[in-house]
């Protein structure tokens, strides 16, 4: 497709409606007046017909007539129809019957003759406009091109057994149904997209995503390791020594999926998700013991300093009295000796930021690496990090909590473990939704809690106000807030302030030295402070969810979180009471998901899911799961069975591309 238009006959096919009218039903004129305002389809002669001229339209006026009764009809600004419209021929027309001046009239309805009806007298698809181009244009473009074309032999990427197995027509039939459904058609299907010609495309827009990932995993599995790990009394005792506290069932669980990976043969490629406070490092502390035990480095990457030195310094408090760790990182003093002590496997844990992942960084025998706060890295970072070692086995870790359909559209290529319950002892935090008319009682309660020893983080949409968003900003209330709790230290924080500033202002924060931190959606990531009990979100109707759950609650004080709402939308509200009413982040991530879409949950960098132009993970998260699961079975035979050509040649482009930039190599037919 070219950009702002179509480039082929099959983009326009493409061009789907977004919904169905049913105008099957044909009214008797008397019918229709009898039952009043509404839209019908009519049918009958025109008679009477005149143009009318006014200031700034041509109004052409007549009387639709059929054996029940006659009808005043208007058209605006179609002149041709007084003219070109034959009183002896019968016409159907479709439109609103309104009240006018003189009673009920149609108005502005579609008019064709009865016998090449388009408009009216079917189900009939409604398109999107493009460019200025309506859905009555498009209807005649799309009949005009299916005259055309045999759709019947456009190529069928998919085999004719998946087909059948799932029950799906093949794509020309399923395209043709969609533009030109049949008189049997289920509108409800076809409006709720669960019609088979509507499932034949979801499923195949979810197989090529699916078969990508496939690729991906592919290439990092499809060599066994030459490195196995011992699980003998020793390393047991090790584990036992370095946890600090008992493991919750779900911890258990995730390890010993992850222990199985480090059994098999193959290198790991496992997401670990869960709620922030939910244990994820300790279950990554474990495994890299079972690494550095076993006489293999491990690394750990952060996406940002500051994070990179807390775990830095966890690390050490954990491991650093049986370990060599170093931390990697742009402020980290003789970063040349310490890259130096690591190749030469001096070093056995190296904590960092993408300075692990640079050229002048290489390791004498990586074994495991673990990647912090994933979709702030995305699949290529991890890829360059796998490239540092033979085949490293490969631990990712989110506190963005991912519903199971959005893990399985960005993270199809790696298996997931799922940290589902919290430590005991972890307190609740209390969620407020209030008007922003109680700012000034809600401050009052900051103040108090300020001087109570507390830390605050206060939230803000909008780093400067804008005359076209209704919200609050930094650089005005902002300014209010800091003068009202003027006794209490406090910083700004967001996009705008350069990045050695930023780092600077989250370490005060960090150390205590700055007790209020106002901030835009920055700190959803690179800070973690277990002392600040207390946020305060300005228009957070403006805000995803999931963006803001998890800032405070890290600590043993009970927290609290007050979400002040100027005037939210329905949506806004439903979202806000789901904010409110539960501290699972994976529920919040649900309604995150059911209403910002995909994009904004996981953020910009994450790459790798595609805008789909019809299937929905959410919706259609059956399809979801069927094609990843057929997707692993076609793989083994994609690139060798010729009538899997089609489909390959369709997948393969962004599988060699990543081929290229990180090795190996595809080929269709290969």
């Amino acid at each position: 497709m070219t950009e702002g238009g179509y480039a082929t006959a099959l983009d326009l096919l493409y061009h789907l409606p977004v919904r169905y009218e049913d105008r099957r039903e044909v009214t008797p004129i008397a019918v229709a007046i009898s039952a009043g305002e509404g839209a019908y389809t009519l049918a009958g002669r025109l008679s009477e017909l005149r143009l009318l001229r006014t200031r700034r339209l041509r109004v052409v006026r007549g009387l639709l007539t059929d054996a029940s009764g006659s009808l005043p009809v208007v058209w605006f600004n179609r002149p041709y129809l007084a003219t070109q419209i034959d009183p002896e021929g019968d016409y159907l027309l479709h439109g609103p019957l309104r009240s006018g001046k003189a009673g009920l009239e149609l108005l502005n309805p579609s008019c064709e003759r009865a016998g090449e009806a388009l408009h009216g007298g079917r189900l009939t698809p409604v398109y999107p406009a493009i460019r200025g181009l309506g859905a009555p244009v498009l209807r005649r473009l799309l009949a005009a091109l299916l005259l055309e074309m045999d759709l019947a032999t456009i190529p069928e990427p998919l085999p004719a057994a998946l087909l059948t197995r799932h029950g799906l027509p093949p794509l020309g039939l399923a395209l043709a149904a969609l533009h030109r459904p049949g008189e049997g058609e289920d509108p409800a299907l076809l409006n709720s997209r669960r019609s088979p010609a509507h499932l034949r495309l979801i499923y195949g827009e979810f197989l090529e995503l699916q078969l990508d990932l496939a690729f991906l995993r592919e290439r990092a599995v499809r060599v066994a390791r030459g490195r196995s790990y011992r699980f003998d009394d020793a390393v047991r005792r090790v584990a036992r020594e370095v946890l600090p506290f008992r493991l919750t069932a779900a911890q258990k669980r995730a390890l010993g999926e992850i222990a199985a990976d480090l059994k098999s043969p193959w290198p790991m490629l496992r997401l670990l998700q869960g709620d922030v406070g939910s244990g994820k490092t300790i279950v990554a502390v474990l495994a890299l013991v079972i690494a550095l035990e076993n006489g293999y480095q491990g690394a750990f990457m952060a996406p940002t300093e500051l994070l990179a030195e807390q775990h830095y310094a966890n690390l050490e408090r954990l491991l650093g009295s049986r370990y060599r760790i170093a931390l990697y990182s742009s402020g980290a003093p003789d970063l040349a000796r310490r890259r130096q002590a690591l190749a030469a496997g001096e070093v056995q844990l190296a904590v960092g930021t993408h300075a692990l992942i640079q050229d002048g960084t290489a390791f004498a025998r990586l074994g495991l690496a673990v990647v912090d706060e994933q979709h702030r890295f995305g699949v290529e970072q991890r890829q360059i990090l796998q490239r540092k070692g033979d085949r490293p086995d490969l631990l990712v870790m989110t506190a963005t909590p991912i519903p199971r359909s959005l893990a399985l559209a960005a993270y199809g290529d790696l298996e997931v473990s799922v940290l589902d319950e919290l430590p005991p002892g972890r307190t609740p935090i209390a969620t407020e939704v209030v008007s922003a008319r109680q700012r000034a009682e809600v401050y009052r309660r900051l103040r108090a809690a300020l001087a109570d020893g507390d830390r605050a983080y206060v939230v803000f949409p909008l780093i400067e106000g804008s005359d076209l968003v209704a919200a609050e900003a930094v650089s005005e209330l902002g300014e209010w807030v800091r003068s009202y709790l003027a006794e209490f230290p406090s910083a700004v924080l967001h996009g705008k302030v350069p990045a050695e500033e930023r780092e600077r202002v989250m370490r005060a924060f960090a150390a205590g030295e700055v007790r209020v931190l106002l901030a835009t959606t920055v700190i959803e990531v690179g800070i973690d402070v277990p002392e600040a009990t207390w946020m305060v979100i300005e228009s957070a109707e403006r805000f995803g969810l999931a963006q803001l759950h998890g800032r405070v609650g890290r600590g043993p004080k009970a927290s609290r979180c007050i979400a002040l709402a100027q005037r939210p939308s329905r949506e806004g509200r439903q979202r806000l009471e789901v904010f409110a009413g539960t501290c699972d982040g994976f529920r919040i991530a649900e309604a995150d998901l059911e209403i910002r879409g995909p994009g904004d949950l996981l953020g910009t960098r994450q790459a790798g899911l595609p805008a789909f132009r019809i299937a929905d993970i959410q919706r259609d998260l059956e399809w979801l799961e069927r094609a990843r699961d057929d997707a692993r079975e076609l793989l083994p035979r994609l690139m060798s069975d010729p009538g899997l050509a089609v489909l390959c040649r369709r997948v393969l482009p962004w599988a060699e591309d990543r081929s290229r930039r990180f090795g190996g190599g595809w080929g269709c037919g290969s």
